[in-house]
């Protein structure tokens, strides 16, 4: 009779954390930052920007506003992806995306930057909850950089 006792509390606890986790409010302004003046997130996370950062996206001979809308597209197509804040207009959006079975959300902000010749974007991917995301921000946003180059003309040599 202990046993079903435990086991289930353990269901409980388990059913409360998923539904933590899946309904937990999103404060905007904690997520929705400029990634050009982010501080680097560490593990679990991956920061894109011209500077440096963990990486650098190439340059491509277009306006800010199309190569955003480029990206758009590709976030928007990934599966469990949501818009957070932001808009194309506002050169800057943040995307939710949340993982299959416990559907933990991660960040991604990215945002338009012009430069000489063209535009670049910068991107900030990080985690909500955890310590570690065993790689899953970083994969999401070099999956994204390859949807980016294939629908897109080639971008600057450099």
């Amino acid at each position: 009779m202990k046993a079903i006792w435990v086991i289930g509390a353990v269901v409980v606890v388990v059913v409360a954390f998923a539904a933590y986790v899946r309904l937990a409010p999103v404060d905007d302004g904690r997520w929705h930052v400029d990634v050009l003046a982010a501080t680097p997130p560490g593990q679990g996370g991956w920061l894109v920007r011209p500077d440096g950062g963990d990486a650098a996206w190439p340059v491509w001979e277009m306006a800010p506003e199309a190569l955003l809308a480029a990206l758009n597209e590709v976030a928007l197509a990934e599966p469990r992806t949501t818009v957070v804040a932001g808009s194309l207009g506002a050169g800057r959006i943040t995307y939710m995306t949340r993982s299959r079975l416990w559907g933990f959300p991660d960040f991604t902000t990215v945002q338009a930057v012009p430069l000489q010749g063209g535009a670049t974007l910068a991107l900030l991917a990080r985690l909500r909850f955890g310590g570690s995301d065993l790689g899953v921000n970083r994969a999401r946003v070099e999956r994204w950089n390859g949807a980016v180059r294939r629908a897109l003309p080639a971008p600057q040599a450099g």
